[in-house]
């Protein structure tokens, strides 16, 4: 579980934000008063900044180049004011990516969630996922069970991935959706069917005919 310090003055979408990231397994932290947004970056210690660029008192890239004053932490703004002047004078003041407003929470989710895995998970990523004498290598995205193995498309591989990492729980489509959505193309709802039954046939050829379970308007689980 990572933090997260969200400095944003739009209370329903602060907390929109928080119960989507959250979702996740992650921990949301909102700034509470602007006046000292510091003090709560410090009391908090986050592992990631979500920030505002119009923010009372003063504005997101002040915060931001007083947190660069102090740490390497990611951080990412979110902003209606998205032309092409503001990004690159957040990146310009060390900003990790640019999320324009209204944020797509699939985005929001699939970003942030690969700036921690690189900023934080390259090192303590195991080799491998096993459960029920299937083992998928993390390196080259085939899945092996005794000694046959075959491969897997990046679309399936993301999918088997997300629901052996919540083995034991319902995965939602949409949190699946945003899985396979991590390189900012569109991924209609279809898509995900059809990978499903595609992983579904190559597990089944495998001997493993039922390892991921539908449950009806709720999701999948590999139990």
């Amino acid at each position: 579980m990572k933090r997260i310090f969200l400095i944003e003055d739009d209370y329903a979408l602060a907390q929109a934000v928080k119960k989507q990231i959250e979702s996740w397994g992650n921990e949301v932290v909102t700034a509470r008063d602007f006046r000292n947004v510091m003090e709560e970056f410090a009391a908090c210690d986050p592992q990631l900044v979500l920030v505002d660029v119009m923010l009372p008192f003063f504005n997101g890239y002040h915060w931001c180049t007083e947190i660069r004053k102090v740490s390497n932490v990611p951080i990412v703004f979110l902003s209606s004011a998205a032309d092409n002047m503001n990004i690159v004078m957040a990146m310009n003041l060390g900003a990790d990516d640019f999320i324009p407003k209204p944020v797509d929470p699939m985005v929001l989710t699939a970003k942030v969630s690969a700036i921690l895995r690189r900023a934080y998970d390259l090192g303590e990523m195991p080799q491998e996922l096993e459960h029920r004498g299937l083992r998928l290598n993390l390196a080259d995205n085939s899945v092996t069970v005794a000694e046959d193995r075959v491969e897997l498309t990046k679309n399936e591989f993301r999918i088997l991935r997300t629901l052996l990492e919540n083995k034991g729980k319902i995965v939602s489509r949409d949190r699946l959706m945003t899985a396979l959505w991590q390189d900012d193309c569109y991924v209609e709802e279809n898509t995900l069917t059809v990978n499903v039954t595609r992983l579904r046939k190559k597990l089944e050829a495998l001997g493993l005919a039922g390892y991921i379970t539908t449950k009806v308007g709720s999701g999948y689980i590999i139990e």
